[in-house]
C-alpha cells in the first residue's frame, strides 16, 4: 500500500510540473475550485462567516503549493528567532498525521503485521495538548517534532481557534502564536502570513487539480520565502513578492536507540545505505544526503506513513538513515525503537537574520486584544 500511494503521489507531481494532457483535461474543475475557494476567502473577510481573533499577535507559517515544502523546520527557527528577541512563542496545529486523521485503536507496541485497514475510532475535535512524551498517533508527528525541538507549548485541535484559546489559558505568559500549516484557515484571524515555496516554485501554475497549488500565487502575504538552494531569477518569477531564501542544513546523523551520539555524516560513507521517508518532498532528504558525499538506495513514503506494515523487515543495509519527523514515530513502535540500523538525520533551516528582524518589528507593531 505505502509503494503504491508513494507511486500515485510521485505520478500527480511529476503531471502537475507542467501543463501535459492529464493538467489540460483537469483544468475545466481547477476553474470550479478556485471560484469555490475564492468565494470562501471572501465570506470570511466580510465576516458572512465567522472567524476567530485571539489577544495575541498571530502568525501563520503556510504554503499553497499542495505536499511539504519545509514548513516545519521553519517553524522551528522561527520559534527560536521570537523566543531570541525577547518573546515567549506558543504553536497550534491541526495535529495532522494523528488526532482526527490517525487510528486510535492500534498500540503503538503493535507488530508491524497490525493492517493500516483497522477501524478509525471517533475523531478528537477537542484542543490537547502536547509534551515531548506524547504519543506521536494521537497528536501528530510534527508538532511532536516542534514540541520537543523547541520546548515550546503546543496544542493541536481542527477549530485553530480553540486551540489557541486553550494555549493561552494553559500558558498566560505566551504573547505570541504561531500556526503551524494555517494559511488556508481563515477561521483564525491573522497578524502576519508567511507563505513558503521550495524548488519545485509553483509547478505549472494551476490550481487543485490541474496543478499542485490550492490558492492562486498572487494571493497576498507578508513574507515569501523559497527553500531551496538557490534563488533563481525564474524561481524568483514565479513566486513572486519579495522571497528570502531558506535552506536546511543536516550534517550529523544519531543511532535512534542512542539519541545524542552524533556522528558526522560524511562517517557513514562506504556504509551499506538506504535513505527512507515519509515526508512531502522525499527528493529533498536524498538530496541533502547526496549533497554529504552519500551513496544511498531510495525508499519513498508516502506523507506522515505510520511504519506499521514492516517497510524495514526485508531491506539488507548497514544503517537506514530516518528524518526527524519519522524518527519520532518509529521510536515509538516497539519493533523499531532498538533496531541498530535505523539512524537520524536532524535538519536545521537557515535563513536570513533579517527575515527575523521583520517578523519581530512586526509582532511589536501588533495591537492586542
Amino acid at each position: 500500500m505505502a509503494s503504491s500511494s508513494s507511486s500515485l503521489a510521485t505520478t500527480l507531481q511529476r503531471a502537475w510540473q507542467r501543463r501535459g494532457a492529464l493538467a489540460c483535461a483537469l483544468w475545466p474543475l481547477s476553474l470550479l475550485f478556485r471560484c469555490v475557494s475564492g468565494l470562501r476567502a471572501l465570506l470570511f473577510r466580510f465576516g458572512v462567516l465567522g472567524s476567530t481573533r485571539l489577544p495575541v499577535p498571530v502568525i501563520v507559517v503556510g504554503n499553497i503549493f499542495i505536499g511539504g515544502t519545509g514548513k516545519t523546520p521553519l517553524t522551528i527557527w522561527l520559534a527560536e528567532a521570537l523566543r531570541g528577541a525577547g518573546f515567549t512563542p506558543g504553536i497550534i496545529s491541526r495535529g495532522h498525521g494523528g488526532g482526527d486523521s490517525a487510528p486510535h485503536s492500534a498500540s503503538h507496541s503493535a507488530p508491524h503485521s497490525a493492517p493500516h485497514s483497522a477501524p478509525h475510532s471517533a475523531p478528537h475535535s477537542a484542543p490537547r495538548a502536547v509534551t515531548a512524551d506524547s504519543s506521536a498517533r494521537d497528536v501528530g508527528d510534527e508538532p511532536l517534532l516542534i514540541a520537543r525541538r523547541t520546548g515550546c507549548p503546543v496544542v493541536v485541535g481542527r477549530d485553530r481557534g480553540a486551540a489557541g484559546r486553550a494555549l493561552l489559558a494553559a500558558h498566560p505568559d505566551v504573547d505570541v502564536i504561531l500556526t503551524d500549516d494555517g494559511l488556508q484557515h481563515y477561521a483564525l484571524r491573522r497578524d502576519i502570513e508567511i507563505m513558503l515555496f521550495d524548488g519545485r516554485g509553483v509547478g505549472n501554475g494551476w490550481l487543485l487539480p490541474a496543478g499542485p497549488l490550492r490558492e492562486a500565487p498572487s494571493r497576498r502575504r507578508d513574507f515569501t520565502i523559497v527553500n531551496a538552494p538557490e534563488l533563481t531569477p525564474a524561481l524568483r518569477q514565479a513566486v513572486g513578492g519579495q522571497p528570502f531564501r531558506m535552506q536546511l542544513a543536516g550534517e550529523f546523523a544519531e543511532p535512534l536507540a542512542r539519541p545524542g551520539q552524533r556522528v558526522p555524516l560524511a562517517s557513514l560513507a562506504g556504509r551499506r545505505l538506504v535513505a527512507a521517508c515519509g515526508i512531502g518532498n522525499p527528493q529533498r532528504f536524498f538530496t541533502l544526503l547526496r549533497g554529504a558525499g552519500l551513496e544511498v538506495a531510495e525508499l519513498p513514503l508516502p506523507d506522515h506513513h505510520d511504519f506499521l506494515d514492516q517497510p524495514f523487515a526485508a531491506i539488507e543495509a548497514d544503517c537506514i538513515l530516518i528524518t526527524e519527523k519519522d524518527a519520532v514515530k518509529c521510536a515509538q513502535i516497539e519493533n523499531l525503537k532498538n533496531d541498530p540500523r535505523l539512524w537520524v538525520v536532524p535538519v536545521t533551516a537557515q535563513l536570513d537574520s533579517a527575515l527575523a528582524e521583520h517578523i519581530v518589528e512586526k509582532c511589536r507593531g501588533c495591537s492586542t486584544a
